[in-house]
């Protein structure tokens, strides 16, 4: 499993009986998650003195309980990169901590191109990837369905003082932009996707990702340069095994430039349990040639 261990202003403290104990900068977080299935003891104290809890709804959904002041908004930091945190529906936060491993790596491969390097970041939503991959250097065109995502995106941008980086800021659906950036001819050296299990379109086509990711795929290859350095696929779907999409990146990207292909899961470490890692989602990787993970 990989790791997002680099964190200082995010904390994974513990986790038992479907719910996470986290640390985001000074703030304390109760939030579920159904991958928790296991009933250890919640002895740290801060279980019972969080700043929020999210419950859940028994017909589905939930709401915050804040149980001390906190902030609407408040930033932490990853290296040198801000993000601005929120409380916000269905549990989430504005941030996916763990991709942070992903950042670093796509990071570095900018850094090491040695050549100036154009990134396309798909269903992008509050733009970790972009912003990490704008300060590495790289300029991005970055698109996500949602308006207030965008915004969100643009204000993670600001506060990394990234303001007048190279960046696209478009609201879109994915699949038609990608159709059109083919016919425009339009190339890029990286592809990060985070595509969702499921939705509707904007004309209410529905989006199932076992359904649709080989074809989204294998369209993307059409936008790659000819010596691109990385494609990146992040799945939080649990039909959708990191083996799955790096077999579907062998068949569509490598058969197509060579290079080579990795998955693992992604994972954040407890640090109440030393060793323990909770598992949060998938990536599978394919490489150019002349690309080596760092």
């Amino acid at each position: 499993m990989r790791t997002a261990d680099l964190w200082k202003d995010y904390e994974l403290i513990d986790c038992s009986d479907g719910e996470r104990l986290e640390r985001w900068k000074d703030i304390i977080l109760v939030r579920p998650d159904p991958q928790v299935i296991w009933k250890t003891p919640k002895e740290n104290p801060l279980w019972f003195n969080p700043h929020a809890v999210y419950n859940r709804s028994n017909t589905g959904g939930g709401s915050w309980q804040v149980r001390k002041k906190m902030p609407d908004v408040w930033q932490v930091g990853f290296e040198n990169l801000s993000f601005n945190i929120k409380t916000m529906g269905f549990k989430h936060t504005g941030l996916f901590p763990e991709q942070a491993v992903n950042w670093k790596m796509t990071a570095d491969i900018i850094r090491n191109a040695g050549r100036p390097v154009k990134v396309l970041n798909l269903f992008a939503y509050t733009g970790g990837a972009t912003v990490a991959a704008l300060e590495a250097g790289a300029s991005v065109t970055h698109v996500d369905a949602s308006k207030g995502m965008t915004l969100w995106a643009k204000e993670n941008a600001a506060a990394s003082h990234l303001t007048e980086a190279p960046v696209r800021w478009l609201v879109d659906d994915c699949i038609k932009f990608v159709q059109r950036e083919i016919r425009r001819g339009n190339k890029y050296d990286i592809i990060i996707m985070d595509p969702p299990s499921y939705g509707r379109g904007p004309g209410g086509e529905v989006w199932k990702l076992e359904n649709e990711v080989y074809g989204f795929v294998e369209m993307c290859s059409e936008l790659l340069t000819e010596d691109s350095l990385m494609v990146l696929i992040n799945s939080y779907t649990t039909g959708l095994s990191p083996s799955v999409m790096e077999y579907i990146l062998g068949e569509t990207i490598q058969k197509k430039f060579g290079g080579t292909t990795e998955s693992d899961e992604i994972g954040l470490p407890v640090s109440s349990k030393p060793g323990r890692v909770l598992p949060c989602g998938a990536s599978a990787i394919w490489l150019g040639n002349k690309q080596q993970r760092v």
